[in-house]
């Protein structure tokens, strides 16, 4: 439910940028939170020595743009007893928080160690702080969906149409002797010329 509603990310950003990230920040995402349980678990007396499966840190790193980027819409309150005065301040964004929250605390403490580190390398990106490839590379168009460059087929369609279309007086001549197309308005006009 939470990568359902962090989907705006990618709306926003567009497919590359979207991949992009997911790219850049998936191998800290993969190798910090064992790094830091290793450093953790001793200190703990082996109490610390479990992390959930799941892409949780890389869920948390996406929470954090969704919360940079994504202003809140609107905001409602909840009585909490008769008194006015008594009641939760909610937002639009509130399900989404309350969902990454529950997945936070799910498997106590090591989700919320991985929770922390994908919030603290999301952060690192948006800040521009970490290695210079997390901005400076993209993912090439074609691998996030992109079409590659057509240009030319089309200018060759085109040259192909203008051909045959000499013929038929869709292009007139210029006073130089160059070739340049008719406008829209005398190409429906040809079109009624010889019915009246």
């Amino acid at each position: 439910m939470t990568l359902y509603h962090l989907r705006i990310i990618e709306r926003l950003w567009g497919s590359r940028k979207f991949a992009s990230f997911l790219m850049a920040t998936l191998p800290s995402t993969l190798v910090i939170p064992p790094l830091v349980l290793t450093v953790l678990r001793p200190l703990t007396f082996s109490h610390l020595n479990v992390l959930p499966p799941g892409p949780t840190p890389l869920i948390f790193a996406l929470l954090a743009q969704y919360h940079a980027t994504i202003p809140t819409v609107y905001k409602y309150r909840v009585l909490v007893s008769s008194s006015p005065t008594e009641a939760f301040t909610f937002s639009d964004k509130s399900l989404v928080y309350l969902l990454a929250a529950q997945l936070a605390i799910s498997s106590l403490p090591g989700s919320l160690i991985a929770a922390a580190v994908g919030w603290l390398v999301g952060v690192a990106w948006r800040r521009d702080i970490g290695p210079e490839i997390w901005t400076s590379w993209r993912v090439p168009t074609w691998i996030a969906g992109g079409k590659r460059d057509r240009g030319g087929d089309f200018e060759q369609l085109r040259r192909r149409l203008e051909g045959e279309g000499r013929g038929a007086g869709s292009a007139v001549e210029g006073v130089d002797g160059d070739v340049r197309r008719r406008g829209l308005g005398s190409g429906i006009l040809d079109q009624f010329r010889g019915t009246f």
